[in-house]
């Protein structure tokens, strides 16, 4: 595309468009990346700010990030958490119950990964594993999953009480995508990792899997725990539309200065409701 002459000579941006657009070279996704990387610097500073203030307010804020498989969960929370301080943030990403944990009350586990005052923690999945893939995959009896389903929102009622901020993301992605990124899974070396037997079974359950989230979705969707529905096709766009979500969500200092915007675009990021045109149905 540019030769090294050409890039030798290049200081600034506005240069190597110049140096594109003569040579006839399309650079369209070339400026779209370019763009997203600026809007992710820019509210990555954000979160820093964020952060700085949730501290000095001793809150505690979880941000639960749900979703099928592949739907951009861990790419997102990576953004998110890159530029943070370790010391007052913490990534969540339980395995499977041990032996003993499984004789327990099933909040149990979570409980004890709940935000400190002045910390933000961050859920890879969380309790709303036994929501959807417990029982799809056949990890839980009929019975635990009804008693879930009746505890969860007086669990996260009282989490509420508490002073607990919580933010409930899902992760929308299509058939057809997750299809296509499974795929691409597979032939990335660095990549292939991800990709496990719950996952290949996760196209042939996709009916499945749609019956038990709009369960989900329909019982504990609340006024004090709300579900945010996030598109995630485009994930770029997703990582960039969740942050401004939580980002508009808390009047912290420096916010009237930021260099982009805060709002979340109302296309990608919906509150759901019974009658919501998803992507993932």
């Amino acid at each position: 595309m540019f030769s090294l002459e050409e890039l030798s000579y290049v200081k600034r941006r506005k240069q190597l468009l110049s140096i594109a657009e003569k040579n006839g070279t399309n650079i369209k996704k070339i400026l779209r990346n370019l763009r997203y990387e600026q809007e992710l610097k820019f509210l990555q500073a954000e979160l820093v700010n964020l952060q700085r203030w949730v501290a000095k307010k001793k809150l505690r804020v979880a941000i639960l990030f749900e979703g099928r498989d592949a739907a951009g969960k861990g790419g997102s929370i990576k953004r998110f958490t890159e530029h943070l301080n370790p010391r007052s943030m913490r990534i969540v990403a339980l395995t499977k119950p041990t032996e003993v944990e499984t004789g327990q009350w099933y909040f149990r586990r979570y409980i004890k990964e709940l935000p400190n005052p002045g910390e933000i923690v961050f859920f890879d999945r969380s309790w709303y594993n036994r929501a959807v893939v417990e029982p799809v995959m056949g990890f839980c009896n009929k019975k635990q999953y009804r008693k879930f389903m009746v505890q969860v929102p007086g669990f996260e009622h009282m989490l509420h009480e508490d002073g607990v901020i919580l933010i409930k993301f899902w992760f929308s992605i299509s058939k057809e995508e997750q299809r296509r990124r499974f795929e691409a899974r597979m032939e990335n070396p660095l990549k292939i990792w991800k990709f496990s037997a719950v996952d290949m079974k996760g196209q042939e359950l996709w009916d499945k899997y749609t019956y038990y989230k709009e369960e989900m979705f329909s019982k504990t969707h609340t006024t004090f725990s709300p579900w945010i529905i996030i598109k995630t096709n485009d994930k770029k766009t997703a990582r960039l539309e969740s942050i401004r979500y939580v980002l508009s969500k808390f009047d912290y200092t420096g916010k009237s200065s930021a260099k982009t915007t805060v709002l979340p675009d109302p296309n990608v990021i919906l509150r759901y409701y019974r009658h919501i045109e998803q992507i993932d149905i």
